[in-house]
């Protein structure tokens, strides 16, 4: 109210300021200057000492004030015709800082002064006083304190005081009574105190009187009703009380009466616009008013202004404003207006012929029925629609898009019913809109992203249903959205999260939301609020919601997230308030939440563990709440959690059976593993063998005696090409007479055998008709190993063939006879004659030998046949007959 009221000041202000004509305005034009240098002393030592007190001159305005020019040239200075004497100051808005030298009073034939909008202080001097020929004095907006000097009452001629908008203290002079030319006196806007003097009725030509924003209290005197030529009378923003004095009512020059937020009482007279019937503005709002609003208002052609609100009026408004055709806006909100009628709302039918107004604020009042459906007929102009806390029903009236200009519509706190008008979202001015608190049902209209220049949204506290239209996110200047307390269902739109411009909320709570939180969340850099309890949300909190570097509140209550508080929220400095309750979070809470400056803490009904930090929040019990989460510890003594167990103090309790217990337990667990390992290792060696078995028997077994015969001992004729590694050689293998192409290997140059390798692993993975197939391979360097030195072995005979001859029945003539007698110690045997059993070993012996050292591999015995022959023979030899 109190901003109203100075808006509305300040207008005032502006309206007396314009409608003065008798002061400066009079003064300069029978004024005048000469170029000539010369005139009185005493003005040029005057203007120069008020010079000297200017500390600040930002537009250089007195920098004319020099030698180079007579003082009558200098700027805001003019001087008489006749004695070359200065007659006006005029500085208005130049800006300049400083004081008011009292040499001024030494400017005898000055008639005005005007320094208004500066920001001169210090006290206004007595010496002002004066100046009796002085007519304008305006020092309004500008730091002046002290008293008002009493000796301004010795400008006799003083038509014009305007000292509004400064510090001045004290009361009304009693010696202004002797202004009796006095026209227009302000002195709004300072701390003056004390009552209204009553002498003010008899400044008989006082038309304009201003005393507004001071302290002032009593009662407003009676006298003031003797100011016949008064039209502007502005008395607001003090501690006035009582009745308004009945005389007040028959000043009929009056166009302003302004008396708001005061402590005035009583009721309106019916015919108080009967008599002033010139009135343009009628301010009385935040008084204590009663009774019923004077049907006289109808004859008020001239109102441009009504302003009761804040006030105890009461009843059925009766009034027909269809003649008001000046009239602009009407304030009425906070009073007790209403009947109960059905139909006590049709005096809005009346404001259709209103063509100029533009404020309408009929809020906080008792009004009941229905809205008359020319709502859509009000003038087009209209940009104030507010009727929030009535009692009203029924729907919205059809046609509220006709009203284009429309910057607020409040309709909030009612009974209205039905579905939100699609046609709202023709009002692509508006602002701010307020529809919550009603019974309103449906879905949100989807073309409601063309109300691009919104700022703030409510539809809380309905019945509405449906998704939230994606199209709200082309509302760009969004600064609030809340949509709680409605059935609304679906995820929330990813396109909600696109408006960079919410700054003061996003409130979604008590909904049937589904689905994740988006990340796109992180893009609500200046989000200061965001609200998601009470729905049914899931997933895990993202770790984007830290991008929000705004957020001051966060509430996610009463969902289904889980996972843990994620820690990317410790960048979340600005956090105050941060409600995370009934969901199924789990894990440790995070130490870096007793880092931020939270003042509440909610983590109760979730499945959080572990220690409780003591640092931050979490050193005030009362500002936690933990309740729910039973595997909790610690923390500070006031939440009488359990103490966290340390490890040393597990062991030591541990009783001996347990761990005897554990020890067995790890002990079998070993076991088991090693068990397993082992058979595992078992098993892929079965398998190795298995597969390396099946490569050689897939593979065809030659000798290199069978390759030195394929080649006709490696002949030169048979040699198909050299390389770097080797040689290429054609052969005829086996009996089949199959041709194969034999590489012989040079394995004392350098890389061959790496080489040979590549080039298997590169065939071994390629299929083609034109490519050689590898049937096998050899590795023999020397095909009869070492040979006996013995020189009957020097025809050729090897120890195969030497072994196979004497075989069986020579076998004793080709063993060492020391053998012998070391096998006749062991069976016991002392005779020189070797026995039928040890002829019998030695036979197997032999046989043994030849049958491992066959020319040809495959004819050679497996050595698990040859391992069982030997162990045959060791039973012999022991005895141990089978």
């Amino acid at each position: 109210m109190r901003t109203r009221l100075l808006c509305s000041i300040h207008f005032l202000a502006i309206l007396l300021l314009f409608n003065v004509k008798s002061t400066l305005a009079v003064l300069f034009s029978n004024t005048g200057t000469s170029s000539y240098f010369g005139g009185n002393e005493t003005d040029y030592q005057a203007l120069l000492a008020f010079k000297t007190k200017i500390t600040k001159d930002p537009r250089n305005v007195l920098s004319s004030w020099n030698d180079s020019l007579h003082f009558c040239e200098w700027e805001g200075v003019t001087c008489g015709r006749k004695h070359r004497r200065v007659t006006v100051l005029n500085l208005t808005s130049r800006g300049l800082v400083g004081s008011l030298a009292p040499y001024i009073g030494n400017l005898s034939f000055m008639r005005g002064i005007d320094l208004t909008n500066n920001t001169i202080g210090g006290k206004i001097h007595n010496e002002v006083g004066r100046l009796f020929r002085l007519q304008v004095l305006r020092l309004r907006n500008n730091s002046f304190h002290g008293e008002i000097p009493a000796n301004l009452s010795h400008c006799s001629d003083l038509k014009d005081l305007r000292i509004g908008y400064n510090n001045l203290l004290g009361s009304i002079p009693m010696e202004f009574a002797s202004l009796s030319k006095l026209v227009l006196f302000s002195a709004n806007n300072n701390n003056l105190m004390g009552g209204i003097p009553p002498f003010i009725g008899n400044l008989s030509s006082l038309q304009k009187l201003s005393l507004a924003n001071n302290v002032l209290e009593g009662q407003i005197p009676n006298a003031l009703g003797q100011l016949r030529s008064l039209d502007f009378l502005a008395l607001g923003g003090n501690k006035l009380s009582g009745l308004i004095p009945p005389s007040l009512y028959n000043l009929s020059s009056l166009t302003t009466f302004s008396l708001p937020e005061n402590e005035l009482s009583g009721s309106l007279p019916t015919d108080l616009f009967l008599t002033l019937h010139h009135l343009q503005w009628f301010q009385i709002f935040s008084n204590q008013f009663t009774g019923s609003l004077p049907a006289s208002l109808t004859n008020a052609s001239e109102l441009h202004v009504f302003q009761i609100e804040g006030n105890n009026f009461s009843g059925k408004v009766s009034i027909n404003f269809g003649g008001l055709q000046l009239l602009d806006a009407i304030f009425m909100e906070g009073n007790n207006l209403g009947s109960g009628d059905a139909n006590e709302l049709d005096f809005i039918k009346s404001l259709v012929n209103c063509s100029r107004l533009h404020y309408l604020i009929l809020m906080g009042n008792q009004f009941k029925g229905m809205l008359p459906n020319v709502l859509g007929n009000l003038p087009t102009q209209l940009k104030y629609f507010m009727i929030s806390y009535n009692l009203i029903f029924g729907e919205i009236p059809s046609g509220i898009g006709n009203l284009t200009n429309m910057l607020h519509f409040g309709i909030d706190y009612n009974k209205f019913t039905g579905t939100i008008p699609s046609d709202i979202s023709n009002l692509q001015k508006l602002q701010r809109l307020f529809l919550n608190n009603n019974k309103l049902f449906g879905r949100l209209p989807t073309t409601l992203g063309n109300l691009s220049s919104v700022s703030d949204m409510h539809f809380e506290n309905n019945r509405l249903q449906g998704t939230i239209p994606s199209s709200i996110g082309k509302c760009k200047n969004l600064n609030l959205l809340n949509l709680s307390q409605n059935n609304l269902s679906g995820p929330i739109p990813k396109k909600l999260f696109a408006i960079s411009s919410l700054s003061i909320s996003l409130n979604l709570a008590r909904n049937i939301l589904i689905g994740s939180l988006p990340l796109e969340v992180g893009n609500l850099v200046h989000l200061v609020e965001l609200d998601l309890s009470e729905n049914k949300l899931s997933g895990e909190i993202p770790s984007s919601l830290s991008s929000c570097t705004s957020l001051e509140y966060l509430y996610m209550e009463g969902n289904f997230f889980h996972g843990v508080i994620p820690t990317s929220l410790s960048s979340s400095r600005g956090i105050q308030v941060m409600d995370f309750s009934r969901n199924n979070l789990s894990g440790q809470i995070p130490n870096f939440l007793g880092e931020l400056a939270l003042n509440i803490l909610n983590l109760s009904f979730n499945d959080f563990e572990g220690e409780v930090p003591t640092k931050g929040v979490f050193a005030n019990a009362s500002t936690l709440s933990f309740v729910g989460n039973n595997r909790l510890c610690g923390g500070i003594l006031k939440l009488k959690l359990p103490r966290c167990l340390t490890k040393e103090k597990k062991k030591m309790k541990w009783p001996l059976a347990i761990k005897i217990l554990v020890s067995m337990a790890c002990v079998i667990l070993a076991v088991t593993t090693v068990s397993f390992f082992l058979f595992y290792w078992h098993k892929n060696r079965r398998k190795e063998t298995t597969s390396g078995s099946y490569l050689r028997k897939s593979l065809v077994k030659v000798s290199y005696q069978m390759l030195l015969k394929a080649t006709d001992g490696f002949s030169t004729a048979n040699l198909i090409g050299v390389g770097s590694f080797g040689s290429v050689y054609k052969g005829i293998l086996g009996e089949d007479g199959s041709i194969v192409a034999i590489k012989v290997l040079n394995l004392q140059r350098k890389g061959a055998s790496r080489s040979f390798i590549s080039e298997c692993e590169t065939l071994k993975n390629i299929r083609h008709r034109n490519l050689v197939k590898i049937i096998t391979c050899c590795s023999s360097v020397d095909f009869h190993g070492k040979r006996p030195t013995d020189s009957m072995f020097d025809g050729g005979l090897n120890l195969h063939n030497y072994a196979s001859i004497a075989c069986p029945n020579h076998v004793l003539e080709i063993a060492d006879p020391k053998l012998l007698n070391n096998n006749d110690e062991v069976t016991g045997n002392h005779n020189c004659t070797p026995t039928n059993r040890t002829n019998e070993r030695l036979i197997s012996m032999v046989k043994l030998g030849l049958a491992c050292s066959m020319e040809l591999p495959q004819e050679r015995w497996d050595i698990s046949k040859a391992i069982s022959e030997l162990q045959l023979v060791r039973d012999i030899l022991l005895g141990a007959r089978i």
